[in-house]
């Protein structure tokens, strides 16, 4: 049986069990690294930051694989279990969405040829791994109260980061056949969760957090719509747009729930999710130049870094203490 948290910093990662939702953490920080890059491709900023916070968020990546992978070689039947768990198993996605990410912002402009070797390495491991879950949700039983919106992850997000990350790499054809991927799974997927939070009793406080990833699909997919359609306010953005401000407002609603949650590593959920609404909006400003657009940028990149920073320095801490993983992991 796992043991308790009983020492502080690494040495607690490397003795403990490593949650799946560990990988968020350079989902979220990817995710602000993209905000920076977008900015920066608009003239905005220097590249230098976006540049940092990828290097950032691949240093992350890594150490949480090397952590993860040390866990599962240790621990006899940990990763089948993770890979069954109902619950936390959409969460183990990340671990290949999030390089194709990195890849594709991150390397590509400065190696191009390696850049786009790695999409497509990372895309082909993303698909694998969202065939894999639907087929496991297919044929493995489900309870419906045990879903929640991560189950959008592999497939939704795989999708979505997939079609941007492809657009980026110029390989327009698999980033429409990857847009499709992700605009099917979201609608079959996104019926199913929304019928859960409205008819099922409320998620868990751990799990609470994951009601961010509700605003990821229509901001996601507008990134890789942008990505993939060079840039242009249309029907198909403004439709994304027009159902992102109704998951936005709904999150408005649940802030008094959110603000009862204690930390954990589950509040990495929010990071990307708002990053990529930030993203958007920064991608509708520059389109749309309404007067002081220049300054709502800055406003934007100064709100959403300051929440991801609120959040990594709290993970640090609770880190420090050897409080970030659970008692009894």
């Amino acid at each position: 049986m796992p043991t308790t948290v009983t020492c502080g910093g690494a040495r607690a990662l490397a003795t403990q069990r490593i949650p799946l939702n560990f990988f968020g953490s350079s989902f979220g920080l990817a995710g602000l690294a993209g905000c920076w890059v977008t900015a920066a491709d608009q003239g905005h900023v220097s590249h230098r930051v976006g540049d940092a916070l990828l290097a950032l968020a691949a240093l992350v990546w890594l150490v949480t694989v090397v952590f993860y992978l040390r866990y599962v070689l240790t621990t006899r039947g940990a990763f089948a279990a993770d890979l069954f768990d109902d619950v936390a198993s959409p969460f183990a996605s990340l671990a290949v969405i999030t390089p194709m990410a990195l890849a594709s912002q991150g390397v590509a402009p400065y190696a191009p040829t390696a850049g786009k070797v790695l999409v497509d390495i990372f895309l082909v491991l993303t698909v694998l791994v969202g065939g894999w879950f639907t087929g496991q949700w297919i044929y493995g039983p489900l309870v419906l109260d045990r879903f929640h919106p991560g189950y959008f992850l592999p497939t939704v997000a795989g999708g979505f980061v997939a079609s941007a990350s492809a657009a980026t790499v110029g390989q327009e054809r698999l980033a429409q056949a990857m847009f499709g991927l992700g605009v099917a799974c979201w609608f079959i997927l996104g019926s199913m969760i929304m019928a859960r939070l409205f008819f099922r009793p409320p998620l868990p406080p751990l799990l609470m957090p994951t009601l961010a990833i509700e605003v990821a699909p229509p901001t996601v997919g507008s990134v890789a719509y942008f990505a993939l359609d060079g840039n242009r306010l249309d029907i198909v953005a403004a439709g994304l747009a027009g159902y992102a401000l109704v998951m936005v407002g709904a999150q408005v609603r649940l802030l008094p729930a959110f603000l009862r949650l204690s930390f954990a590593a589950s509040t990495w959920s929010f990071v990307f999710s708002w990053a990529a609404v930030v993203t958007t909006t920064l991608h509708w400003n520059e389109l749309g130049r309404p007067d002081g657009h220049t300054v709502y940028t800055y406003l934007l990149l100064a709100a959403i870094t300051a929440f991801v920073g609120g959040i990594a320095a709290r993970t640090v801490l609770a880190l420090v203490r050897g409080q970030l993983l659970p008692k009894g992991a």
